[in-house]
């Protein structure tokens, strides 16, 4: 049997050897010292061949969508190949290669290699592999063109004179006006009322029927650039729908009949006995049937401190095993785990309209029927449709849908590029309007992971300093979060870290190191009491302690680091100013029991009554409905599968960049900087665009309330009234975009500065 060798990066960032038999298409994995690793090997089987092609069956195809695109990107990149065609649905992938450039047993090896280092080369050209209903996808409808078009030939036609047929130009002003018959058809069918579409449709008819094709084909260029700005306002995607199981990778461990194989985690059965590595998340919910392990249980949880698991203990899918590994009876897979629970009840919650509905839309909307019955009473007065037709123009719709959504897309890029992500003009409106803000504790008011607070010495001879060198030398090149911080710690006070001799680290006690000819132990008070360390030198409080590591050496107690999940540097500041200078009221959920709640919400001066302690996500949720059923406008603040629930149900949801994948797709708002000063400015932000769209009401109101007194009493060419109503829309229009204009001005003074101040100047 032949084998082809090749090196590829794996994914623990070191060459293996990809050792490829010739015949029975599998491949394996071997690292420098032999060791087969089968964790990445990719069955494929060959279906069919005829000179120069090959069908192949590989069924990781169809349940791996990014494996399916990194492995087309590939074979199409590969010179030797014509062409590539992969159906993810039948598992099949064929490809094409040039009949004498090399041997069918060659381009099949060569053809072997590449299906498998797919699984782990990181592809960074975009993939070409396109879904198979993309010719199916609705395209959208050229409403603008048509519009231009439009407006072109009744200039054209009106002030230039052009031999233009009149039947032209009103062909396309029906058709461009279909949206707007659509719109009002489903106002009259659907809403039972008459809605803004359906007075424009009057307008457009009487004045194209009556020849004035100049008027409608400005009305109808202001309506699809206003409906045009308002679909960039909604949020860009729709809500998809979340599958626990793409998060969790694609693979899982189990052992059956004393063999552990590696099947596809969809295929994980109920009773399966699933085996969790160190660095890998769990995938299902279950109980540990043996061995032990450090979970950090952070995302489901909320909880910032690893928890140390054994036997007959529950675990949970989607926490992370740090140390140890464990093999899992399992209970619950997929959507019925806790996990998947969570993000159910965020499924179930209400759908919002991510468009814009502010006050300035329903004010123009209850105007409709007024302005149809004065213009049913001009025209049967004056029996002039020209008169009745300036009446129907001179409403207030035009104008809003036109300097709303401009003000709204105005003020989300000015967000945007102050590190502020909102998403919808809902959003926006919803953001100038709380007046009450939930946090989740860990990961949002705090940084969501340990960090050393105190070093102190308990023995006269020996100085904090030489606590923390002790310390952090036993601690080096550890995973564990504690250790970390310590190591963090003692370099950021750039004390000088001893080498490491012999040790021995013990899963949830400790480690024993020997450090400059010392028997050094750093862990828990049962790591020492086990070696008959004397712990007589603690006070009652230190020895309650829950945060707390212990330093011995000599045989004697030396001192103790505490450690917590420190506030963000932020967080006061924050909560202060939404106290009072915003005025909204403040929350705090967490997970935490009420005694360590109570102590992190007076530090940032929450209310008791306002702190939340002991929420689990279900809690969470009900929460924020019961503060919304309340008349509160809540907007939530977290970051992890946990908080997705609430995230949802909030009236604004707010998450970091760096938050969990769901509530980062949950979330209205997302802080691009990872600073709880992104919310204060983006608050200052929303209220500055509402105050804006109320100047932009006015504007639009006073000049054509005066024009239809004027239509009314004395007449008014349409023409004229179309001039008025579209002169007015483009002043709030301009206006509207100030946010971005000012903006820029900032960046131009700032540019300015710099240049002046620059010593090549």
């Amino acid at each position: 049997m032949a084998e082809l060798s090749v090196q590829i990066p794996t994914s623990r960032f070191h060459l293996a050897e990809v050792v490829l038999p010739e015949r029975n298409g599998k491949a394996a994995l071997k690292d420098k010292n032999g060791h087969v690793s089968t964790q990445s090997k990719v069955q494929h089987n060959l279906v069919h061949t005829v000179p120069g092609r090959l069908r192949l069956r590989v069924p990781r195809l169809r349940y791996d969508k990014d494996y399916a695109q990194r492995l087309q990107v590939l074979l199409e990149a590969d010179a030797q190949f014509s062409s590539v065609r992969i159906k993810p649905a039948a598992s099949s992938l064929t490809v094409t290669y040039k009949i004498g450039k090399a041997t069918e047993a060659k381009v099949r090896s060569h053809l072997s290699y590449l299906i498998q280092a797919a699984s782990d080369v990181i592809v960074l050209k975009p993939s070409t592999l396109k879904k198979a209903d993309d010719s199916e996808t609705e395209k959208p409808w050229p409403g603008v063109q048509l519009s231009a078009v439009t407006a072109i030939l009744a200039v054209l036609a009106g002030p230039f004179g052009l031999p233009i047929p009149p039947l032209m130009i009103a062909t396309t002003i029906a058709i461009t006006t279909l949206p707007v018959v659509q719109r009002a058809w489903e106002g009259i069918t659907v809403e039972k009322k008459f809605n803004i579409d359906f007075l424009d449709f009057m307008a457009i008819a009487i004045t194209t029927l009556q020849g004035q094709f100049l008027t409608p084909a400005l009305m109808l260029g202001l309506i699809e650039v206003g409906e045009n700005i308002r679909d960039r306002t909604a949020r860009s995607s729709a809500q998809q729908t979340l599958d626990l199981l793409s998060s969790l990778g694609q693979f899982a461990w189990i052992e059956r009949d004393g063999e552990k194989v590696q099947i596809p985690i969809q295929d994980v059965q109920k009773g399966d006995t699933v085996i969790v590595y160190p660095g890998e998340q769990v995938p299902v919910d279950g109980a540990i049937v043996r061995g032990k392990a450090l979970l950090d249980e952070q995302k489901l949880t909320g909880e910032s401190m690893p928890v140390l698991k054994k036997k007959g203990q529950t675990v949970y899918a989607s926490t992370l095993v740090r140390e140890g590994r464990i093999y899992i009876s399992t209970e619950r897979v997929g959507n019925d785990t806790c996990a998947g629970q969570s993000i159910q009840l965020m499924q179930q919650a209400p759908v919002h309209d991510t468009r814009m509905e502010n006050y300035a839309a329903k004010i123009a909307q209850k105007a409709v029927l007024p302005t149809l019955l004065l213009g049913g009473i001009v025209f049967a007065t004056t029996r002039n449709p020209a008169r009745a037709a300036s009446v129907l123009t001179l409403d207030f719709a035009t104008g809003i849908r036109v300097s709303v959504p401009t003000t709204v897309l105005a003020a989300l890029t000015y967000a945007a590029r102050r590190g502020v992500l909102i998403r919808s003009g809902r959003a926006l409106e919803k953001l100038a309007e709380i007046d009450t803000v939930v946090f989740d504790k860990t990961g949002t008011l705090t940084r969501g992971e340990a960090a050393v607070v105190s070093v102190e010495s308990l023995n006269p001879n020996t100085s904090p300093t030489r606590v923390l060198q002790l310390a952090a030398a036993a601690e080096q090149r550890l995973t564990h979060p504690v250790a970390e911080a310590i190591v963090r710690y003692a370099e950021e006070q750039k004390i000088e870290i001893p080498t490491r001799g012999k040790w021995d680290y013990q899963l949830g006690l400790g480690v024993q190191a020997e450090i400059d000819g010392e028997t050094v132990y750093v862990g828990s008070e049962r790591l020492l009491e086990q070696v008959g360390i004397s712990m007589e030198r603690l006070d009652g409080t230190e020895k309650k302690a829950t945060s707390t590591i212990y330093v011995a050496s000599n045989g004697q107690l030396q001192g103790i680091i505490k450690y917590s999940d420190i506030l963000r540097s932020e967080s006061r500041e924050v909560i202060a100013k939404l106290l009072t200078v915003e005025g909204v009221e403040v929350h705090m959920l967490t997970g935490d029991n009420r005694q360590t709640a109570s102590a992190v919400a007076a530090e940032l001066g929450i209310s008791p009554t306002h702190t939340h302690a002991e929420a689990f996500p279900e809690q969470k949720a009900t929460v924020v409905r019961e503060l919304h059923e309340q008349g509160k406008t809540v907007a939530f603040v977290g970051d992890g599968i946990n908080d997705s629930p609430a995230l949802a149900y909030a009236d604004v949801s707010v998450s970091f960049a760096n938050g969990s994948d769901i509530a980062r797709e949950t979330a209205d708002v997302v802080l691009m900087q990872n600073d709880l000063h992104g919310l204060l400015e983006g608050i200052e932000i929303a209220r500055k665009a509402k105050q804006l769209i109320q100047q932009n009401t006015a504007m639009i109101a006073v000049p054509n309330l005066a024009a239809l007194v004027v239509a009314v009493l004395f007449g008014l060419n349409p023409l004229a009234a179309t001039m008025v109503n579209n002169g007015s829309t483009v002043v709030a229009g301009v206006n509207g975009l100030r946010p971005i204009l000012r903006s820029r001005d900032k960046r131009s003074l700032t540019a300015k500065a710099v240049s002046q101040n620059s010593p090549l100047s």
